[in-house]
């Protein structure tokens, strides 16, 4: 451990000025303005795999964005450990509502703001930095490959291609992903599972053209109106999702299980003073922990229709939409909820109206064995590093390349995040501690170290 933070002491600077040219990279998948910088985001972590000592890096173009894949093989006999990220981030809009701009990294209060400090680059860039510092003091313990994707925040949907095109050369025997959170870091956690994802798209058309309010209000049905009243009716008064039959496949914890997760230390007042928030919302009948991490949830992402410019505009529009997410939990499917959900408000919509369910992406739910070798390898390296041994959680969040790996390679995935559930992921602000950045780079080459002498 002296080697590794001796390693880390001596490189400080660098290791955070290479981290801020990365975070400079405006790399948002979603928006195609935005595609010379992604690209030279892939060129930038092409390089610096190659500068850390990896062997074979290339950058493997896809349909949409390329991913950049680079291995060190040591010892055909040892254990291989495929490392997964990726470097895409999330649009930075609103812009208005960050204190400094999203792709100018700025340090706070040991904090650095920017859009993908945690998600994902931070995080993902700390593997590359535990690789180089493994390769420097020759203390690689085991093979190590690198899959660094492009497209995770628009649903990898060229990764599953990839994936069944390169079995061969991406062949390990686990998966190590950093796009977690832990509880603090004076409570470190595993993630042991995460949940899929359904999301789509809803639009109701009422008029063919936008109308005059006074000329046509009351006579013509409001798409918004509508709208919000189909929203509205997806929950009922315990919050219970309404669709018949979305339950169905849930596996409720067992009571043993649910006290586990609810022995993690949590604050609710803490919680609601972070968010701003007099009181939560949620399922009743289920804990905070068992919301966010272990119940389906339905949640509405954006909504829009008719005016919104400055001013007044009395106009009763023609068309209203709205960007809907359901997070999933095992043994649901993306497919089999995404149907259930189109079934449901087509049969809900009244006539005077027109409605459109567009599927845009998904993922399925997985779960982590805490029993294999890897997680273990995890356990001791969080224990070692941190001082405690690491509390099991559930994650909220989806990544959709776990359920694929375990399809398509057989490969379990350990979730070994340093980020935290205050870091503003997806919103205005989002942050990276500094601190949890430099020990995801000291905990990273001991969870190799364990993992190869574990496997033996």
């Amino acid at each position: 451990m002296q080697h590794i933070k001796q390693y880390v002491e001596q490189n400080k600077q660098r290791l955070l000025d290479e981290l801020f040219d990365l975070l400079r990279l405006a790399s948002v998948s979603a928006d195609p303005k935005y595609k010379p910088e992604v690209l030279k985001t892939a060129d930038y972590v092409a390089a610096k795999l190659r500068d850390a000592g990896a062997d074979n890096v290339e950058i493997c173009q896809t349909a949409g964005y390329p991913i950049v894949y680079g291995e060190k093989i040591i010892d055909a006999s040892k254990p291989t450990v495929l490392v997964y990220g990726h470097y895409d981030v999330q649009p930075p809009d609103p812009l208005e509502l960050w204190k400094t701009p999203p792709f100018e990294p700025t340090v706070r209060d040991g904090k650095i703001y920017a859009r993908g400090a945690c998600d994902d680059k931070g995080q993902f860039y700390m593997h590359v930095k535990a690789f180089e510092l493994m390769m420097q003091t020759d203390t690689l313990p085991c093979n190590i490959k690198f899959m660094i994707e492009g497209e995770e925040e628009v649903g990898s949907s060229n990764l599953g291609i990839f994936v069944k095109a390169n079995k061969e050369k991406l062949k390990a025997d686990v998966v190590l992903i950093s796009d977690t959170s832990m509880i603090s870091m004076e409570h470190p956690s595993l993630e042991t599972g995460l949940r899929g994802l359904s999301y789509l798209e809803v639009e109701v058309t009422g008029p063919n053209r936008d109308l005059h309010s006074g000329v046509y209000g009351g006579a013509v049905a409001n798409p918004i109106t509508i709208l919000a009243q189909m929203i509205a009716s997806l929950h009922d008064e315990n919050n219970h999702i309404t669709i018949p039959g979305f339950y169905n496949d849930v596996v409720p914890l067992t009571e043993a299980e649910r006290n586990a997760l609810n022995s993690a230390p949590y604050d609710e007042a803490e919680y609601k003073k972070d968010l701003d928030v007099a009181e939560l919302w949620g399922e009743k009948g289920y804990s905070t922990f068992e919301r966010t991490g272990t119940r389906p949830t339905l949640e509405l992402n954006g909504i829009w229709g008719g005016y919104i410019g400055e001013g007044a505009k009395t106009v009763l529009p023609s068309k209203a939409n709205a960007k809907i997410s359901m997070r999933l939990v095992p043994n649901q499917t993306s497919e089999a909820i995404t149907k259930l959900f189109t079934d449901h408000f087509l049969s809900i919509a009244p006539p005077n109206v027109k409605v459109k369910v567009t599927p845009h992406h998904g993922g399925e739910p997985a779960v982590t064995p805490t029993d294999s070798v890897a997680y273990r390898a995890a356990q001791k390296a969080i224990a070692e590093s941190f001082g405690k041994e690491p509390i099991p959680t559930r994650g909220g969040g989806s990544i959709p390349i776990v359920a694929l790996f375990e399809a398509e390679l057989g490969l379990k995935t350990v979730l070994m995040g340093f980020g935290l559930d205050s870091d503003a992921l997806h919103s205005p602000n989002e942050k990276y501690d500094i601190y949890n950045y430099y020990k995801g780079i000291e905990t990273i080459p001991l969870f190799h170290k364990y993992f190869a002498e574990l496997s033996n």
